[in-house]
């Protein structure tokens, strides 16, 4: 979709008028029968209100006068309605005119709601509306914001909604380099070879059972003068597919839809991509370990012994626990670095979306307390809004083994946090462990949240790099 700023509106737009009371309806843009419409509708607390003018329509939305971040996923909400009603009625484009302090979300919402994938339909039903245009108080600067934004999560929902058919380890491998082209950032592919060299033998021991190689990518966004020495490290789960390896997943419910298994891979991908297409001014490394989980015959299996990067050993239990392998390797690999702060992101856990379902993103580290409260209030801004779980040192006792350092599963309560702590044993820096489980898939729309992969944790990283410091 374009997002541009006009400085007038056409005689022939189809206008959304953004309001918090109808004493802001301009009279010169209405008759005064549609003002006595639009009147008796506000009064039955209609927020929408849509004239039919024959030409064209015009819309007028109601949001709320607070400034604060749920009035702002309000005017995302109501920016995808209308989105949705544009599209019905066969519109091809929307003008919004608007000094509401959130008007940028209404775009936003408009944006992110019109997305689709169609990429394997032989008869692709496209949306009629492909552009919005602006008037108002936001400035082309800020509409380029946005669009940037937008761009990177459709190209996130696109990865995550890819099947194994075409998303390999190696192929994402390639998608990371043409977004790198795109939107500015370096990319450096590592091959089995070169992962053998480095000894990742987690991220070797899931990748066992594949007909594929798996690949290590390393994304780097470095601008002149940038306002952090150190960099800020994001590592994502890149399993482009799992069955579970030999301890194999149900069918139903469960490995039906594990092609999303890399969700935290491709938000890892679009937080960077969205950084370097808005040329934040920070230094930001990304990291991708990528394979399939399969179980073939030479598959790892549970009671196996496997050297990590940090030449830990870990005793594997279930080879399901297969995300934390492979993120180990990255996030010992990441400490070369020297990093400021790393955040990891990944569909790490069942349990963690059985606590708080798709209604947010738990959260847990060992960084400064006014860390994680930044990351929080980047996570309202955005509303992928952050539950923290305790990281508690306990937790690391349902992890030791009788004849390795560590096992890869917890025995106990708390499931989420022990893969969590699993993770920590492979960091020497301020952490944070992010799981999206829950938000990062949906089998029905929600909102601007559409069906599929939604782009959970794009938008996080962003406002949170964006507002570091």
């Amino acid at each position: 979709m374009e997002i541009k700023k006009a400085s007038k509106i056409g005689a022939k737009d189809n206008v959304a008028y953004l309001i918090s009371s109808e004493k802001e309806l301009k009279t010169a843009d209405f008759s005064k029968e549609e003002l006595t419409f639009i009147k008796a509708e506000l009064k039955a607390e209609n927020k929408q209100v849509v004239l039919n003018r024959f030409n064209n329509y015009a819309f007028v939305v109601l949001l709320d006068k607070e400034n604060d971040y749920k009035t702002a996923e309000k005017a995302r909400i109501a920016g995808s309605i209308l989105l949705n009603e544009a599209n019905k009625l066969k519109l091809t484009g929307i003008t919004v005119s608007s000094d509401h302090k959130s008007s940028s979300s209404f775009i936003e919402g408009m944006a992110l709601a019109n997305y689709q994938f169609l990429k394997y339909f032989s008869d692709k039903k496209l949306n009629s509306c492909k552009a919005v245009k602006v008037v108002g108080a936001l400035s082309a600067s800020d509409l380029k914001d946005i669009d940037g934004i937008v761009k990177a999560i459709y190209h996130t929902r696109d990865l995550v909604n890819e099947p194994l058919s075409f998303l390999n380890a190696p192929q994402i491998a390639k998608e990371i380099e043409k977004l790198g082209k795109e939107a500015g950032f370096k990319v450096e592919v590592l091959e089995k070879a070169k992962i053998k060299a480095l000894k990742m033998g987690g991220l070797l021991a899931v990748n066992q059972g594949s007909i594929d190689p798996p690949t290590f990518t390393i994304m780097e966004w470095k601008p002149k003068n940038a306002k952090n020495k150190k960099p800020i490290v994001l590592v994502g789960k890149g399993v482009v597919y799992d069955t579970g390896g030999l301890s194999l997943k149900p069918t139903a419910n469960s490995m039906d839809f594990m092609k999303c298994d890399m969700g935290g891979a491709a938000a890892v991908i679009g937080g960077l991509y969205a950084v370097a297409k808005n040329e934040l001014p920070y230094h930001v490394i990304g990291l991708i370990p990528a394979t399939d989980n399969r179980p073939s015959g030479n598959a790892y299996a549970p009671g196996d012994v496997v050297t990590m990067h940090n030449n830990k050993t870990v005793e594997v239990l279930n080879t399901d626990a297969e995300g934390r392998m492979i993120m180990a390797d990255a996030l010992s690999y990441a400490q070369k670095y020297k990093p400021e702060i790393v955040l990891d992101c990944a569909t790490l856990t069942g349990a963690a979306a059985m606590c708080i379902g798709h209604y947010g993103v738990v959260a847990m580290g060992n960084t400064e307390a006014k860390t994680m409260d930044k990351l929080k209030e980047s996570g309202n801004n955005v509303y992928e809004r952050i539950v923290e779980f305790p990281f508690w040192d306990e937790y690391n006792e349902q992890l030791k083994s009788s004849i390795a350092d560590l096992t890869n599963l917890g025995n106990g309560p708390g499931g989420s946090i022990t893969a969590g702590k699993f993770l920590e044993n492979f960091t020497d820096y301020p952490y944070i462990h992010l799981d999206i489980a829950g938000p990062a898939f949906l089998k029905k729309p929600i909102n601007y949240l559409t069906q599929g992969g939604t782009g959970v944790g794009v938008r996080l990283f962003y406002d949170f790099i964006k507002n570091y410091n």
